[in-house]
């Protein structure tokens, strides 16, 4: 039992560096288009609905449908990055590619892999935040100090995404099933976190449902602080996206043993 236990977490605290070095050093090869397509669609949400919808809807919570927009999307982009690239990417390498299996030939535990593959996710999705939340502040719709404010979060929530997503990888028998998990979590997610309208205007049953989504956290803690103001329940938000980081790791990674370690 002690054996399996060590097999499925992390050998020490550096192991997994390795993981995420070679995964970036792929990256760098498709990094452009890489990172075109995982902009793309917080990008059309922010000038598409932000410009067009934003004139119709006028001001939210005292500032400009855009501006509090570009809070969401920040968030969302987050999100979708770290979501998108351990449940394509990271499935492939774990099911497809043989990686894991010939990084599990070295001294590497199947725990420095998790644990490494999470890290470049949530790094890809630090670039994806980051990138969208430079856009907004040149466009004037945050202040450059904010930026700064919320590296940490956007980092978290990428985090925190991505290891969600680990679980479900840790369970799909194949790409199929991937639908479901996108149809049916990460889409209503989208729209009942206040990304593009405020929690608020919902039903009551679904503010509560709301209240327990990491992305409601993550944009509870962003929103604030691009437009200005001081954040409620900051601490609350903050271990809420440490649950959600934490406990899915642990979950996968005895997930991913009783997988791969037959």
């Amino acid at each position: 039992m002690g054996e399996r236990l060590a097999a499925a977490l992390p050998a020490n605290a550096w192991n997994w560096i390795a993981v995420w070095r070679r995964n970036h050093l792929a990256w760098k090869k498709v990094a452009f288009a890489s990172m075109l397509g995982t902009l793309a669609d917080p990008m059309i949400y922010l000038f598409g609905l932000g410009t067009g919808l934003g004139l119709l809807v006028g001001r939210i919570e005292g500032a400009s449908y855009i501006a509090f927009l570009a809070a969401g999307m920040v968030a969302t982009s987050a999100m979708t990055a770290s979501t998108f690239e351990t449940i394509y990417a990271v499935f492939g390498r774990m099911r497809d590619q043989g990686t894991w299996e010939a990084i599990l030939h070295t001294q590497l535990t199947l725990g420095d892999i998790v644990l490494g593959e999470l890290t470049w996710a949530a790094t890809k999705a630090f670039l994806a935040g980051t990138t969208i939340a430079i856009v907004a502040a040149a466009l004037g719709y945050a202040a450059w100090t904010s930026v700064l404010y919320v590296l940490p979060v956007i980092a978290l929530t990428g985090f925190a995404f991505a290891s969600l997503a680990m679980l479900v990888i840790a369970l799909a028998p194949s790409y199929h099933y991937f639908i479901f998990y996108q149809t049916l979590v990460i889409t209503p997610m989208l729209f009942l976190s206040g990304a593009v309208f405020p929690v608020g205007q919902l039903p009551g049953v679904f503010q509560q449902i709301a209240a327990f989504s990491p992305l409601a956290n993550s944009i509870d803690l962003i929103r604030p602080v691009m437009l200005g103001r001081l954040g409620d329940n900051v601490g609350l938000h903050i271990g809420a996206l440490c649950m959600f980081a934490v406990l899915p790791f642990f979950l996968s990674a005895g997930l991913f043993h009783r997988r791969l370690m037959r």
